[in-house]
């Protein structure tokens, strides 16, 4: 799902950016956070600032301004590299946004609209795939041969990265696995909820944080977030009978998700990141309940948190400039 914007004439000379800084800028639906490393992958900087949801020119402006504010934490006359994650992507037919749950983006020149307000090069990923990048590069799939990793949060996306190498595809819609219906689904579950992509029973409408909110106030009438439900489930001094059987439905469904990535890509490791994945439950209860829907008589996949947390989507856009490589000369004129 990679698009790399187009450089502004006479702007952002590579020799501006020897000193091998990278920033890494995290979209996300409520909040925008940018990231500051240096060469080793150190990091030097880190800020938050909520996104301006519904306001195209005022997100264009927000990233700008962060990434005014993380440079200034570098030697003058230097610049950084600007990776970008967004929920969505950039379609390699018109290069405009499409699939982005923040809908305020759909249809815009994204890449090119950056491009012009920071005067230089920008790369944009996807941001469940910039997740993939970090966890690969140096969190909880490093060394791993094939990683898949999945966002559950706001939305529900993941990244394939294979060898050290996103796996964006054709159509920049390699692991849009929350777009693909829930797998296997009971009488009850059909036809599924409303997804904002138009259609009904998105894998994104039952294991997004939102989906499971609702999924509980559905059964019970009581209205609570995702991670409220499940950390009421995970302890048994509450006695919480409806937090337990949302919980088990989640569980049950993500199960099902991830056995059809596993009988598809046969992953080494899954990662987990976003709101949902630091319920510790996932991990003691995913494995066995993967099993049976996979087509193997054993299944040895590991199911692991993001090692880097919250900060993972960043580390990773930061990371879609490597180690030693810049943007190129500005063309004359």
């Amino acid at each position: 799902m990679a698009a790399t914007g187009s450089q502004s004439a006479g702007t952002g000379a590579a020799t501006e950016y020897r000193s091998g800084h990278r920033i890494g800028i995290d979209l996300g639906g409520t909040k925008t956070e940018g990231i500051l490393l240096d060469r080793q992958g150190n990091q030097l900087a880190r800020h938050r600032v909520p996104t301006p949801k519904g306001d195209y020119d005022g997100t264009v402006a927000t990233i700008r301004d962060l990434v005014a504010r993380l440079e200034r934490e570098i030697p003058v006359g230097s610049r950084a590299t600007v990776g970008l994650g967004i929920p969505g992507a950039i379609s390699p037919a018109t290069g405009l946004v499409k699939n982005a749950n923040s809908t305020w983006l759909i249809g815009r020149d994204f890449a090119r609209d950056l491009t012009q307000a920071l005067a230089r090069p920008v790369r944009i990923e996807n941001d469940a795939n910039c997740l993939a990048v970090s966890e690969a590069t140096d969190g909880a799939g490093a060394g791993c041969g094939v990683v898949f990793a999945a966002i559950l949060g706001t939305g529900c996306g993941a990244g394939i990265v294979v060898h050290g190498r996103v796996l964006g595809g054709r159509n920049a819609i390699a692991g849009e696995w929350g777009h693909n219906p829930l797998p296997w689904p009971t009488d009850d579950e059909r036809p599924g909820p409303a997804c904002y992509c138009g259609k009904q029973g998105c894998l994104e409408s039952f294991v997004s944080g939102p989906a499971v909110a609702a999924d509980h106030f559905a059964a019970t009438g009581e209205s609570l977030d995702a991670a409220a439900i499940l950390a009421r489930a995970a302890d048994p001094s509450t006695g919480d009978a409806g937090c337990r059987a949302t919980s088990d439905r989640l569980v049950g469904r993500l199960a099902r998700g991830l056995a059809a990535v596993a009988n598809l890509l046969d992953p080494d490791v899954i990662v987990l990141g976003g709101g949902l994945s630091n319920a510790e439950l996932l991990y003691d209860r995913l494995p066995a309940a993967m099993q049976p829907w996979a087509f193997s008589d054993r299944l040895d996949t590991q199911v692991r948190r993001a090692r880097h947390g919250d900060s993972s989507g960043v580390r990773g856009a930061a990371w879609l400039w490597r180690p030693g490589e810049m943007p190129p000369e500005p063309s004359a004129g």
